[in-house]
């Protein structure tokens, strides 16, 4: 806390009730001044001037930030359970990806949210592996901050791989579809 000097200058030097100041008031202009952080205020009233000003105000520079490395984050594992046998279940055709995928055209999340291949749910998705696309057809759509983001295809086409599930989110850049082009 910085000390605040008061100074009390009274017009003609007069000291009778009307131009004195009532310490009740000068403890509010002083609260006033630390409530709105204020370095100087300048108070006249019936020929008495008061001046409030916070001296030695400091200005605070933070550190500049330097990267320190993290350490290396140690997992724990316990020892599996034994659990009920579970039919396996086989994995989607979405995460199969093709063996001459260099050659296709993938198209990208331009934002961050959520993928959805759907205009609503239980609708059918606007695309599938196996769909014949056209520049400017509707893919998908990717909410972010409650709107429905339309994303439209680049290329004419096969789709031949979905890389995302329905409902999960998507980061700016993440692969959404590969098309083989015609």
């Amino acid at each position: 806390m910085c000390p605040v000097r008061v100074e009390g200058l009274g017009v003609g030097r007069q000291r009778d009730k009307q131009t004195m100041i009532d310490l009740t008031e000068l403890k509010q202009i002083l609260e006033m001044v630390r409530e709105h952080e204020l370095t100087e205020l300048e108070l006249e009233r019936d020929g008495f001037k008061v001046r409030v000003k916070k001296e030695g105000v400091a200005v605070v520079v933070p550190p500049p930030v330097t990267a320190v490395p993290e350490p290396p984050a140690v997992a724990i594992v316990a020892p599996p359970l034994p659990a009920a046998p579970v039919a396996p279940v086989p994995a989607p055709a979405l995460a199969a990806p093709p063996a001459d995928e260099v050659e296709l055209a993938v198209v990208k999340s331009p934002i961050v949210g959520t993928f959805y291949r759907a205009p609503e749910p239980g609708a059918p998705p606007f695309v599938a592996v196996g769909t014949k696309v056209r520049k400017g057809q509707v893919l998908c759509i990717i909410e972010a901050m409650k709107l429905m983001n339309e994303i439209e295809s680049e290329y004419e086409g096969e789709i031949v791989n979905i890389y995302v599930e329905n409902g999960l989110p998507v980061q700016f850049g993440e692969r959404l579809f590969a098309i083989r082009a015609i």
